[in-house]
């Protein structure tokens, strides 16, 4: 092999050195880049689930908040109608991924507290009075809040006489404290007469007549 021969194959060496040399650096640099991506990566998931446990922690205790108020306000309510031996109960379960929550009305009897479903406790008169407390707790404690007048069907049909103007009475401090007119449909005079106004809707020759 000539001199000149030798020197051809040795550009064609130094060209294939340096072209290789390139490919490494390249994929020297790519892997660089896919650790740097990948420490990245795990980072974000290690941020990812330090806010998943955050939400998860924030939103149990958002919902312990909302299951007292509920408790609370309902309560008062029963208490408001049936006197301060009854209490209201909620009880929030996971199932299926969801929340559920459980209705209970506790009652005390000489010293001994029994509990029960509400329409187990006391007849029917408990499950109207805990179904509009919970309506309006719902109501006022909704965000963004919701204006607007509150409008009953019948509030209370079930209770009986002996409570029936304590509905009434509930009724009226209710609109007071949030300030919310409320606007009713009733047969129960004790209602009617609570109202800062009341129309009267009577038959008359097959005609309704309003006074």
């Amino acid at each position: 092999m000539t001199l000149h021969e030798l020197r051809a194959r040795l550009q064609e060496l130094e060209s294939i050195y340096h072209h290789r040399r390139g490919q490494y650096e390249e994929l020297r640099s790519s892997r660089e880049r896919a650790a740097a991506r990948r420490e990245e990566i795990a980072r974000t998931v290690a941020l990812l689930e330090k806010v998943r446990l955050l939400l998860q922690e924030v939103s149990v205790f958002a919902r312990e908040q909302a299951r007292q108020q509920v408790e609370y306000m309902v309560t008062q309510a029963l208490q408001y109608v049936f006197g301060a031996d009854v209490r209201f109960k909620m009880e929030v379960q996971e199932r299926r991924d969801r929340p559920e929550a459980e209705f209970y009305v506790a009652s005390d009897y000489g010293g001994h507290q029994v509990v029960n479903r509400p329409q187990d406790a006391r007849g029917g008169g408990v499950v109207d009075v805990v179904s509009l407390a919970l309506r309006v707790a719902l109501l006022q404690t909704v965000r963004p809040p919701l204006p607007g007048p509150l409008m009953l069907d019948e509030p209370g049909k079930h209770v009986s006489e002996e409570y029936a103007r304590n509905v009434a009475l509930f009724l009226k401090s209710i609109a007071e404290m949030f300030g919310r007119q409320i606007i009713l449909v009733t047969h129960n005079q004790h209602l009617a007469e609570v109202g800062d106004r009341a129309f009267v809707v009577e038959m008359r020759n097959g005609e309704s007549v309003v006074r």
